[in-house]
């Protein structure tokens, strides 16, 4: 861990220099985002120097166990991708999308889109939000699965059903504490956003992707207006999915991760089917069925959440 503080300072020795070397630049944005940088760099510093301190302290009261623990109740990383059905999956995938979000704004929970990858007709291909709030993750964990779809696409002219896919992966948030990520085991590209993101858009690289080298996974964060703080969620998102594919491994070490080893972290099985014909929503695991889609499609999830609560699914 320190040499990750030594790694982060030396980036702000070197901010510093080039802020210094332009501070006749006349693009005032750039040089806005680069202090802003800055502050994001010695905010990690000071938030892995405050671990550290709590590490050596060894304090064993409940709140330090609270801040130690494994993963986070009130956060939640959602990962949404289109399956199998080509546009309708991806429209589908949309439409979990907003499910979920629409439930999220009625528990008054923190929606942060992380990255996001459109479909031509609308839907989505790929998109990953945290959620924060109280009992996120909690409430969520169990919606990790195949989501299907039967239903008459707005595009079929005979009326016929299609099926369709999407896949949904609930990630709890980890401290850098309980995994700790080696920096030679990244790689880190940079590229400008695409589609809305401000003004810096088209002008910096503040896009970031980053392979974990060792197991080939790769994520992406694009929302954020700095490279600093779009590398911060990304490596949380990494952190969060390595954590997840342990579990499901049951090994308590990174390094016994390879890249023949590792799926995608989602449940394989149909966990639950949306047929529109029958307006009807059936939950597999449970074997139980609820009635009125749409008002299920616009966030009152709470009814099927609460009946999985407390459940525990094999990965």
């Amino acid at each position: 861990m320190s040499n990750t503080i030594q790694n982060l300072q030396e980036e702000i020795d070197k901010l510093g220099q080039q802020i210094e070397q332009n501070s006749s630049i006349e693009d005032v944005q750039l040089k806005e985002i680069a202090l802003e940088e800055n502050r994001s760099l010695k905010l990690q510093i000071d938030n892995l120097t405050k671990a550290i301190e709590q590490i050596e302290k060894g304090s064993q009261s409940k709140q330090d166990d609270s801040q130690n623990s494994p993963t986070n109740p009130n956060k939640a990383i959602v990962e949404i991708r289109a399956g199998t059905g080509g546009s309708e999956a991806a429209l589908f995938a949309k439409d979990l999308y907003e499910m979920y979000a629409k439930f999220a704004q009625l528990k008054g929970w923190k929606i942060e889109l992380l990255s996001k990858s459109e479909e031509l007709m609308g839907g989505i291909k790929t998109i990953s939000t945290q959620f924060s709030g109280k009992d996120a993750y909690t409430l969520l964990k169990n919606e990790s699965g195949v989501h299907r779809v039967q239903r008459v696409p707005t595009t079929e002219s005979q009326g016929r059903i299609h099926t369709s896919t999407a896949t949904v992966a609930i990630l709890p948030v980890v401290s850098p504490i309980q995994i700790e990520i080696k920096s030679d085991d990244v790689k880190e590209d940079f590229y400008r956003s695409g589609g809305k993101g401000g003004q810096n858009v088209n002008k910096v690289s503040t896009a970031v992707r980053i392979t974990h080298i060792p197991t080939g996974l790769v994520v992406e964060c694009q929302q954020e207006r700095t490279q600093g703080r779009n590398r911060e969620k990304a490596m949380e998102i990494l952190r969060s999915r390595l954590f997840s594919i342990m579990q499901q491994k049951q090994v308590g070490d990174i390094s016994k991760l390879r890249a023949d080893q590792v799926g995608t972290g989602e449940r394989s099985e149909k966990i639950r089917t949306y047929n529109f014909p029958q307006d009807r929503i059936t939950d597999h695991r449970l074997k139980k069925s609820w009635g009125n889609i749409e008002n299920v499609l616009n966030g009152e999830l709470e009814k099927i959440l609460q009946a999985l609560k407390g459940l525990t699914f094999k990965a």
